[in-house]
């Protein structure tokens, strides 16, 4: 009887130590040579890296496809430490990861990062590398590309505190050296200092760091002259996926009490808290024709008992207001699109707001509004408020001047008929695609040949096509067939 159970337990023993190498066999059976391998896109590619900055991070996923798990000797860059890229295979960032292994039906996950030496391109150049997933036999190869460009930077190495104690970093731009053959990247504050004009000419481009701002200084100018195929950029630093089109990526330009002769034609303004924030009380403060203000968390342009003449302007998608015109003032716009169907959250403002006062203290606080003029303008867009009250509001006090005036725009506003002079209330304008920033009236829109050939200062429109007689109401005319919707170099 001990012999039986002494033999029953020993053929046990053998078969729990085969069922455990069998285990163990079975867990070290990786392919190690002849498979494929997957990945979640054909090449890893960057759009813009500015030497010296990092750029965000992009993930790849390597899939096995394979019945059984795989052992690669070695995960590496083609170039190896002379890469401009940096991997993070699985949490490990080593130069070399060795023996990686993906189990069957199973994925890993990359990361990667691009950083680029400055060299003397002035123009974009292209990076190439491969990640390597290396076998006893093969490389299985996954291309990166990027496209450097080298830049001036400003950085602030100065410090001013308000009486409030807050600190603004800053640096003082040299007007007379500015580079144009390279963008320029804004960090803190980039001031245009007391009697110093910057000229900025077609082509050149201006990137804002997050919490970034141009602060044109007392007795200080912009001047802006782009032109319809190289307008001036005035832009978010970062651009890679959905940070293209992101409000509130950085500040805005301040254009601050005491300035002037502040001028821009034909430029971009985008990705920012707002476009264009204008507090002088120089007349004009500001004139600005061609250029088109988007993408803004708060606002596309702030004018406080300021005064702004403009012309041929496309503001469009901010978060809270197109347009505010506040503290009174003198402004003047001409043959204009003011749209706003911003998506990124649900607005709580009409897109245009004009008021000559606040609330303050014990009694309002009264401003003159001598001249808010609006002729050939669209005022369009989304807004679903209180009473669809439509997209323009009037903040008006008794005891100060109050003297908005529409002439030949299409608005959509339940309440600014009393100042009107032929306009249309309340029609879709019709634009060929808003959605994708195309703003032209198609052929059936009510803005087509409405507008006023009094209010017609340039013999063209937005895309530099020519005014029609009479013109149609707005920043554009119906777009030429021949035209390319994406040839414009300030379309998106």
């Amino acid at each position: 009887m001990k012999r039986t159970i002494a033999t029953l337990l020993s053929l046990l023993f053998g078969l729990l130590i085969l069922l455990n190498f069998g285990a163990c066999t079975k867990e070290e059976a990786f392919l190690e040579e002849g498979f494929e391998l997957e990945f979640s896109m054909d090449t890893v590619a960057f759009d813009t890296v500015f030497t010296t900055m990092g750029t965000t991070t992009q993930m790849v996923k390597v899939y096995n496809r394979n019945d059984k798990s795989v052992k690669l000797q070695r995960v590496t860059l083609q170039n190896g430490r002379s890469s401009y890229f940096r991997l993070n295979v699985d949490g490990d960032t080593s130069m070399v990861v060795r023996n990686f292994e993906i189990a069957a039906h199973d994925s890993a996950f990359i990361f990667i990062q691009a950083y680029i030496n400055p060299n003397s391109a002035t123009s974009p150049f292209l990076i190439e590398d491969a990640i390597l997933f290396s076998t006893t036999q093969e490389d299985h190869r996954l291309p990166l590309t990027a496209y450097g460009r080298n830049a001036v930077y400003h950085k602030p190495d100065h410090l001013l505190r308000d009486q409030d104690g807050n600190a603004y970093p800053y640096s003082v731009i040299d007007c007379a050296n500015w580079n144009h053959s390279l963008p320029h990247i804004i960090l803190g504050y980039a001031v245009i200092d007391s009697a110093f004009t910057l000229n900025l000419i077609a082509g050149d481009e201006l990137y804002f760091d997050n919490n970034a701002y141009l602060w044109i200084y007392k007795d200080g100018s912009l001047h802006v002259n782009g032109t319809a195929d190289q307008p001036v950029l005035f832009t978010s630093l970062r651009h890679d996926g959905w940070y293209d089109y992101l409000p509130g990526q950085w500040g805005y330009i301040w254009i601050s009490d005491g300035s002037k002769d502040n001028v821009i034609d034909w430029a971009v303004i985008e990705n920012g808290y707002a476009g264009l924030f204008v507090n002088t009380m120089q007349y004009p403060g500001l004139v600005i024709s061609n250029t088109i203000v988007r993408n803004h968390s708060l606002a596309g342009i702030l004018g406080q008992g300021s005064s702004i003449i403009g012309d041929n302007l496309l503001v469009e998608t901010c978060g809270s207001v197109l347009l505010a015109l506040q503290y009174g003032g003198r402004y003047q716009f001409s043959n204009s699109t003011f749209a706003n169907y911003y998506n990124y959250d649900r607005r709580t403002s009409p897109s245009v707001v004009l008021s000559n006062g606040y609330e303050g203290g014990d009694q309002p606080q009264l401003f003159n509004l001598d001249q808010a003029d609006f002729r050939n303008c669209i005022i369009y867009g989304n807004y679903s408020g209180k009473d669809n009250e439509g997209e323009i509001l009037f903040v008006q006090y008794p005891g100060a001047t109050f003297s908005p005036t529409f002439d030949h725009c299409l608005l959509r506003s339940t309440t600014a008929a009393p100042y009107c002079t032929d306009c249309l209330f309340d029609q879709e304008p019709k634009f060929e695609n808003y959605e994708e920033g195309d703003y032209h009236p198609k052929a059936e829109s009510p803005v087509v040949r409405a507008g006023s050939q009094a209010f017609i200062t340039r013999h063209h429109d937005l895309s530099n096509n020519p005014r029609t007689n009479p013109p149609s109401i707005g920043a554009y005319e119906m777009a030429p067939e021949e035209e390319s919707k994406t040839a414009r170099a300030h379309r998106r």
